[in-house]
């Protein structure tokens, strides 16, 4: 034998021994039992402190948070694209198919409706305050019905669908309301379809003689410079159906309240009416 050899197996009778001692002993401490490389190593100084770590949770959830309402804004804003480019029928069948994306559609709208200095379903609801709690109202497009809760009147609220259980479901150009039986009839940010002409002939057919007509609308949507519709040629065109321009409020920097009266026994112009093309509110992305 070598010896080379002979150091190398007293080495290994020598580690042996030592290992021997050390299990006897029972406390591992004397003889570390794995190479260097198989040594656990400690927790690294550098792990992120428990603050830091959520700090980040909370900045992955504030993330989350905002990308959940950018879709929900998109989703809004397409919905609100569809209801102003087709017709009242179109939009029934429409929410028909599937009735989750009225509470979408509604959702966004009043966060929209948040960022208004002055909302026009206030104004028609002090008007309504003002004048007799007998009178009956029709609210075309009523949304959550907050018109009717917040007067005494009788309020017959129509909408595409009945989320609420006094609410009537139905095309605003084909409502159950029988004719000659309205007072007010209330039309508030809600003509949207592209027969809109059609609602208010509907509304025309529902209220009583000197019955009230109520629009409230979105002032771009009345500016010819943008690409509005004429308001002149707008009440002209109401008051060819058979109403009475009673007075016109422009102060609102976002919407527009036009009053008419309907007309005791006037004939109807029918097809002679020029109704005038309402672009559609499209809202931008914030």
């Amino acid at each position: 034998m070598t010896e080379e050899n002979s150091g190398i197996n007293q080495k290994t009778r020598k580690r042996k021994r030592e290992n021997r001692r050390g299990r006897r002993r029972g406390d591992g401490s004397s003889i570390e039992q794995t190479s260097n490389s198989e040594k656990v190593k400690p927790p690294s100084s550098t792990s992120a402190p428990a603050e830091k770590l959520s700090s980040k949770t909370s900045a992955a959830s504030s993330f989350l948070e905002k990308m959940k309402a950018r879709l929900s804004g998109g989703h809004f804003r397409m919905l609100n694209e569809k209801l102003y480019t087709c017709t009242g029928e179109e939009a029934l069948d429409y929410f028909k198919g599937d009735p989750a994306l009225f509470d979408v559609y509604h959702a966004g709208y009043q966060e929209q409706m948040s960022h208004w200095p002055e909302q026009p379903v206030n104004i028609i609801t002090k008007w309504l305050k003002d004048h007799s709690p007998s009178l009956t109202v029709a609210d075309f497009g009523c949304g959550d019905a907050r018109l009717a809760r917040n007067v005494k009147n009788k309020v017959y609220s129509l909408d595409l669908i009945a989320k609420d259980p006094s609410v009537i479901a139905c095309d605003m150009s084909d409502t159950p309301l029988k004719s000659s039986s309205i007072d007010v009839a209330v039309f508030c940010l809600s003509l949207m379809g592209t027969n809109y002409p059609s609602f208010i002939q509907e509304a025309h057919r529902v209220l009583k003689p000197s019955g009230w007509l109520l629009i409230a609308e979105v002032k771009s949507r009345f500016d010819p410079s943008t690409g509005g519709a004429d308001s002149n040629k707008f009440s002209k065109a109401i008051c060819d159906l058979g109403f009475t321009s009673v007075s016109k409020d422009f102060s609102n920097k976002m919407f527009i309240l036009l009053y008419f009266k309907k007309k005791d026994k006037e004939k109807l112009k029918g097809n002679e009416i020029k109704w005038p093309e309402l672009k559609p509110c499209i809202y931008k992305r914030r």
